[in-house]
């Protein structure tokens, strides 16, 4: 028999202590994810700057919930131009989430 799915927890990131640097880490870690996933584009940059700009605008407004910070990404990103790019905001959003939980050193595989 079948066990019921159990719901994933939520992750609550700590409160943010150096914005600066925390925003310059996601940036440069989103830029080197997209720059390795498919080819290296210059607009890659440009999605890690706007990417990591809201990320921090929403931890400094006292955003922690990783999934409603996801969220957030998803929906300011769609104003994003991304035809020069192989990416969209979910992509960009989902890279986001990764690179947080490694960083945290939590298992993304399936919901553990």
């Amino acid at each position: 028999m079948n066990q019921p799915a159990k719901p994933i927890p939520p992750i609550t990131l700590p409160p943010v202590e150096n914005p600066e640097q925390e925003q310059q880490w996601l940036k440069t870690s989103l830029h080197k994810w997209l720059d390795a996933e498919f080819i290296p584009e210059a607009v890659n940059e440009t999605i890690a700057i706007r990417a990591s700009e809201i990320f921090i605008r929403q931890r400094l407004e006292g955003e922690n919930d990783l999934g409603s910070l996801v969220i957030a990404i998803v929906t300011e990103m769609q104003a994003f131009d991304f035809s020069q790019s192989f990416y969209g905001e979910f992509a960009i959003a989902n890279a986001v989430s990764d690179l947080i939980l490694d960083s945290l050193g939590i298992d993304r595989c399936c919901g553990a």
